[in-house]
């Protein structure tokens, strides 16, 4: 029987072809489509869809163009049914073209409607819902103001849209009873469900972001972790109405928004299978570079694809980490400018340098000498505005060593960082005199 029905679409598609190029177009776009239907039948969708297209063809130069718009929409189902949605929508996108040459205006009302919702529908399973709402909108301007506010399609549109925006089920709902009144033919039943099951999902699934820091600094980096749990998908699986099976959940692309200051340094290596049913950390690293009032990272745009045919492009929240200047620290180190020698003046330099990345401010210093080691001349108290970031001060203080000995030189050291913190610490120098 296989072989009988193969042969007559051969058959049909040959005479189509032969009245075609004899002119005899009426006739051609009915053998087209007959040959295209039977092709159906066989699930030879591509021949079939070529078929179909070629009938539509057919019935353009015949004026036939209520033919022309039933011969579009067949080739779209059967592009659809070969699971190429990106063929179906150019099919529905062409068929508009001759929209307009339809005599009633409530048929070309309802068709313009319905194909550039169903080309909304191809490309929201293809991961593009943002250029398919800007077509609906290009075609709005050529339906009825009040048709297209009515029309049940355009809410259903409206109410995926406001599901997705404000993650509330009721829309979902709602979008579920549009469908099941509409009537719509079985390949764009099952493409209007797999909208819907895209649409649940960006609902459903649950993310997390953790930050394995409370604070940090911009000499530090940024360890977030973006936890993934699509569990709760799962229950798609198990409702008879979606007729769906998740057999395989892939991320195939991300992208992060960050502040100015942040630059994302690693990411997980993509294509990753996530495994469903589970929780799956995905980690980043990133790098401040300077201080920002408020930073943040996120949304991250996740492009995820389901069972290696549906796209859909999931968005997180954002979170803001708390990232302050790094402290400013100080090194202080002691030299003799000259040997030491008992009874002799010599003079000790006292250098200070930040090579932090932080400024030190109100920067106070004081020196405190054992009793064997006499201040000849130079302060023992410094004070300074600020020493910025590889900025140092030097320091000469004359000493005449009393008596030989071992001996600690202590030097008090006090000054703020940038949000007025207050740092302390005494630093203690070994200083030996010999006889």
């Amino acid at each position: 029987m296989g072989k009988d029905k193969r042969l007559n679409a051969q058959n049909q598609l040959l005479k189509a072809e032969k009245l075609y190029r004899a002119k005899q177009f009426k006739k051609a776009g009915k053998n087209f489509h007959s040959a295209g239907t039977t092709y159906l039948m066989l699930k030879e969708f591509e021949i079939a869809r070529d078929c179909f297209l070629d009938g539509a063809k057919s019935f353009i130069e015949w004026e036939r163009f209520d033919s022309v718009i039933e011969l579009y929409r067949l080739a779209g189902q059967a592009s659809l049914l070969g699971n190429n949605y990106l063929d179906a929508n150019q099919i529905y996108r062409d068929a508009t073209n001759y929209i307009t040459n339809l005599r009633n205006s409530g048929d070309r009302n309802f068709n313009y409607l319905l194909f550039s919702v169903l080309s909304y529908f191809c490309l929201s399973v293809n991961g593009q819902q943002k250029e398919a709402l800007e077509y609906l909108k290009r075609i709005q301007k050529k339906v009825d103001g009040e048709y297209f506010k009515e029309n049940p399609l355009i809410k259903l549109v409206t109410n995926l849209t406001l599901a997705i925006r404000d993650k509330n089920t009721k829309n979902i709902d709602r979008v579920k009873e549009i469908i099941k009144n509409f009537k719509f033919r079985d390949a764009e039943l099952k493409l209007a469900k797999e909208v819907l099951i895209l649409a649940i999902f960006k609902i459903k699934i649950i993310t997390n972001f953790h930050l394995d820091k409370e604070v940090y600094t911009t000499n530090d980096i940024i360890n977030l972790l973006l936890s993934l749990d699509i569990s709760p998908l799962l229950n798609i699986s198990k409702d008879p109405y979606y007729g769906f099976d998740i057999e395989d959940f892939k991320i195939l692309k991300m992208n992060m928004d960050l502040s100015d200051n942040l630059a994302l340094s690693k990411k997980p290596n993509l294509p990753l299978s996530i495994e469903i049913g589970k929780n799956n950390d995905l980690n980043f690293n990133i790098k401040p570079h300077f201080q920002l009032d408020k930073p943040y990272i996120g949304p991250v745009y996740i492009t995820c694809e389901i069972n290696n045919k549906l796209i859909f492009i999931y968005q997180t929240e954002s979170v803001e980490p708390n990232l302050i200047s790094p402290l400013p620290t100080l090194n202080i180190s002691i030299k003799n400018l000259r040997p030491p020698l008992i009874g002799q003046t010599f003079p000790l330099e006292i250098l200070i340098e930040n090579q932090s990345s932080g400024e030190a401010l109100d920067v106070k210093l004081e020196v405190e000498f054992p009793e064997e080691l006499k201040v000849m001349r130079g302060t023992l108290n410094k004070q300074i505005y600020s020493l910025r970031s590889n900025e140092d001060l030097r320091w000469e203080i004359n000493i005449k060593p009393v008596e030989a000995g071992d001996y600690i030189i202590k030097i008090d050291m006090k000054f703020k960082d940038q949000d007025q913190n207050l740092i302390e610490e005494v630093k203690e120098f070994p200083f030996s005199i010999k006889l």
